[in-house]
């Protein structure tokens, strides 16, 4: 798999020039691409970029928990590495069920990131040395959780996310510039793809993918 251009998510340019120099010389990539937040990044694909790799951070000003990732997933083919200081065997196996092809601790040293690198030429998934997946029977809900929004269409991710926040339907028609029934609508197939009956255990599912949560789970 060729890797010539990549896309870096996250919102520190001090880090995103440091990443640049590392994929440069460490991984031979040479044209990158950098986003502030997710609606950046979103926006360079959905208007044409295609990069070969996207790096992403977990934490962003405009997406909570596994949702940057989520819909990120749902705009590229293009394999995703997750960046982040959360480095913990949950959060690993948490985004590497909602669609994630690698996870590097974000203050790495180049050779892990040139070891991530090869392992996605050759259609692998990278996980550091140290860490490893836990398997269903060591966190079957969290699994089960993560899949079923990895599952989500872009849009159904956005309309969650604005339920989370409390709004109704037609405060999210509004706010998304759709009919009302369309809301509906997407409301039915996110609780249908969540396997809930209400709004409310739809947040609930939605909360259970905060690391917030996962961290504070295993303190």
């Amino acid at each position: 798999m060729k890797l010539g251009s990549a896309l870096i998510v996250d919102d520190h340019p001090l880090f995103c020039d440091a990443l640049s120099m590392t994929l440069r010389s460490s991984a031979g990539i040479t044209d990158i691409h950098t986003a502030a937040t997710l609606e950046q990044a979103l926006t360079f694909v959905q208007q044409g970029g295609k990069p070969d790799v996207v790096v992403l951070d977990l934490n962003l000003p405009d997406v909570n928990g596994l949702d940057g990732l989520v819909r990120m997933r749902n705009v590229t083919q293009a394999p995703i590495v997750v960046v982040s200081s959360m480095a913990d065997n949950r959060v690993i196996t948490g985004v590497i069920h909602a669609g994630a092809n690698g996870f590097v601790p974000k203050h790495s040293q180049r050779e892990v990131f040139q070891a991530a690198f090869d392992v996605l030429r050759n259609g692998g998934i990278f996980i550091p040395a140290g860490y490893m997946l836990l398997d269903r029977e060591s966190a079957p809900s969290q699994a089960d959780t993560l899949e079923r929004l990895a599952s989500l269409t872009n849009q159904q991710a956005r309309i969650l996310q604005l339920i989370c926040e409390g709004k109704l339907n037609k405060q999210i028609a509004y706010d998304l510039s759709i009919a009302e029934t369309t809301v509906k609508a997407h409301v039915t197939a996110i609780m249908r793809k969540l396997g809930v009956q209400s709004r409310t255990q739809a947040v609930l599912i939605a909360k259970e993918a905060s690391f917030t949560n996962v961290l504070q789970d295993r303190a």
